[in-house]
């Protein structure tokens, strides 16, 4: 997979609705993950979505997801650059993460998580959010 730079939606309980709206607006494929594809036992979560990701025949890229559980949904304030890639450009993405991050501030580590791959979220020096993912290998 190539790197990838595109807008991250946070929803307040409705990035089903929206992105399915989206995708009837856009076409292309609609992927949809929720917490509890992840394990979580929370059952007011389960059904919420954790990830979502359309990508369409023209190229476009959206991504969203409904605000994590403890984070305050702040319309308005709720997107985020969202930039990903696999392991081949870790090195990379790393060192972008490093920039970014430098005289911001980290709210999310760039660390392995709950699903795999390394993550992390920060607020650059300029007040703009991101979000750099790195995936592991597909096998």
């Amino acid at each position: 997979m190539a790197s990838r730079l595109n807008p991250y939606i946070s929803f307040d309980g409705d990035a089903r609705q929206a992105m399915e709206f989206y995708q009837q607006v856009f076409g292309g494929d609609l992927t949809l993950n929720t917490y509890g594809d992840f394990g979580t036992d929370d059952q007011g979560q389960a059904e919420k979505i954790m990830h979502g990701m359309l990508e369409t025949d023209r190229g476009f890229t959206l991504m969203g997801a409904d605000q994590p559980p403890g984070s305050e949904h702040r319309p308005g304030n709720n997107m985020a650059v969202s930039l990903s890639g696999d392991s081949a450009d870790a090195q990379t993405l790393r060192g972008y993460w490093e920039k970014l991050s430098d005289s911001g501030a980290v709210s999310v580590p760039l660390e392995t998580q709950m699903w795999g791959d390394e993550f992390g979220m920060c607020v650059d020096r300029f007040g703009i959010a991101w979000m750099v993912n790195i995936g592991q290998p597909q096998g």
